[in-house]
């Protein structure tokens, strides 16, 4: 596999089209760093981290409106890939749906979203955007 992001995104998104509730993707550093991002911004309901085998895993439970049974998570987009990075500094920080949605960033100080990172005054790779 080329690209582990694109992989777990692709799960991600894949899971919520299938009506799932619970999605396991391989774990890595970054993937546990973004599931903590979206835990803490309301689009996952809960998460678990599965220490077996060499590798390891994260359980996902997706979160879903009780009424009307739509998914928090409308769009996952991958922005930066392994052939062509996407950098961005503080002053062009990109904003996503006009300030609804998130982009997650992988600066020198760790994985963030944009708006934690322009609070910094830091740019990094625009990892992906969330809405």
């Amino acid at each position: 596999m080329t690209d582990p992001i694109a992989d777990y995104l692709t799960r991600l998104r894949n899971a919520i089209k299938a009506n799932h509730r619970v999605v396991e993707v391989p774990a890595s550093n970054l993937k546990k760093e973004i599931t903590k991002i979206l835990f803490e911004k309301g689009y996952i309901l809960n998460y678990k981290f599965v220490e077996e085998g060499p590798q390891g895993s994260i359980k996902i439970a997706l979160k879903y409106d009780p009424v009307n049974k739509v998914n928090a998570i409308k769009k996952l987009i991958r922005i930066s890939s392994p052939g062509l990075r996407q950098y961005t500094g503080y002053k062009e920080m990109p904003r996503v749906l006009n300030g609804l949605g998130i982009a997650i960033l992988s600066t020198s100080k760790g994985v963030m979203t944009n708006k934690e990172a322009a609070d910094l005054k830091i740019g990094g790779e625009v990892i992906c955007y969330i809405y």
